[in-house]
């Protein structure tokens, strides 16, 4: 939020994130079950471990006096704790966990799967947020990992591994920069009071992790975000107009907004499946007038689809994609963010023009 802390919102409330964007952008997420069910305790419930204890607390990233201390025993070995979530199906899952520097100033995330079989350990310095070392046991497939600053020496550290049968097991450490590794996880001596601080660890099916979702004793769903807009009749052109949208980061994450009939027959639609690429669509009595893809993008982007009884086009960033068919469409009604839960989006802006803009206005309202 606009303090940079993390806050639950209300169940039909439009969430605000400021993290990428000092004006706020529309967060719209897909449905997500938090596995965890002890997200901030780390001493209950599904956990387990060893050669670590839980010290005094201090401020967590949502600004309450929650997050513990996890102090390492006077043991040269792993000191972890671990999730394990049972008879999980296949498919990505993506584990993360906030930490922050106490005497130790490392942070450290192993996902276990397959029985142990498959397993990744990633290391951060929790110094300055920077990537220390990847460790790997077996064969794990389709990993990747990311490293998010929160502020207030807070780093969200998340990590994704493919899992196909058995268990799926998130392990959490604090370690001391002097740690040597064994099968992902940190090796080191501790003293049985220094120690690192951990909170909000959340393990949930999917290729990246979506915002914490916390839990205190039981899994917990969070629905689809979505969000549409039915306007007066006449607003919308049927005949000519152009759909602008701006999003703060499109960094790997799934996206879809576009202008309907409330059907796939009659639509333009801009979406991500997650890859980095913007792909737009105009389809007209189910017949496809213009379908194509963007190049790679980091970072912010600017897109527009606009459309004319003989013409449609497409601009990302100031640079024109595509140009296709198009004829008068009957009865597009709505703006629609969401099809399929692929929406995970921030979204900064959306703007839609009752008139097809000239190339000139387009490559200008998309320069970035």
């Amino acid at each position: 939020n606009k303090a940079g802390l993390i806050e639950t919102v209300g169940s039909g409330e439009p969430r605000i994130d400021f993290s990428n964007d000092a004006k706020g952008a529309l967060l719209l997420e897909p449905q997500r079950l938090q596995l965890v069910d002890n997200s901030s305790n780390f001493f209950v419930g599904g956990w387990s471990g060893t050669r670590t204890s839980e010290g005094s607390t201090i401020n967590a990233p949502n600004g309450n006096n929650e997050a513990h201390k996890l102090i390492a025993s006077s043991v040269n070995n792993s000191h972890f704790r671990e999730y394990t979530a049972s008879s999980a199906s296949s498919g990505s899952y993506t584990g993360s966990c906030f930490f922050k520097k106490g005497e130790f100033n490392v942070g450290a995330i192993r996902m276990s799967v397959d029985s142990y079989a498959n397993r990744i350990g990633v290391y951060i310095n929790l110094d300055n947020g920077t990537h220390l070392q990847t460790s790997t046991v077996g064969s794990p497939t389709g990993t990747s990992y990311k490293i998010e600053n929160y502020g207030s020496g807070w780093y969200r550290l998340s990590v994704t591994i493919i899992h196909t049968s058995g268990e799926v097991r998130m392990s959490l450490s604090n370690a001391s920069s002097d740690y040597t590794n064994s099968n992902g996880l940190p090796v080191f001596l501790g003293n049985s009071s220094d120690g690192g601080y951990s909170w909000g660890a959340q393990v949930e099916q999917g290729s990246y992790a979506t915002s914490y979702i916390p839990t205190q004793g039981s899994a917990v769903t969070r629905s689809a975000d979505s969000s549409s807009q039915t306007p007066p009749s006449g607003i919308i052109g049927q005949t000519e107009g152009t759909l602008f949208i701006e999003y703060p980061n499109i960094d790997n994450t799934f996206a879809f907004i576009g202008l309907t009939e409330g059907n796939n027959s009659n639509r333009m639609i801009v979406y991500s499946s997650g890859d980095n690429i913007l792909t737009a669509q105009f389809r007209q009595l189910g017949t496809i007038k213009l379908s194509s893809s963007s190049s790679v993008i980091t970072g912010k982007v600017k897109c527009a689809l606009s459309f004319s009884s003989t013409e449609s086009v497409f601009y990302v960033n100031g640079t024109q994609i595509a140009v296709g068919t198009s004829s008068a469409w009957s009865s597009l009604n709505e703006i629609t963010l969401n099809q399929a839960n692929q929406i995970g989006a921030k979204v900064s802006e959306i703007k839609y023009y009752n008139t097809r803009l000239s190339n000139s206005e387009l490559q200008a309202l998309t320069t970035i």
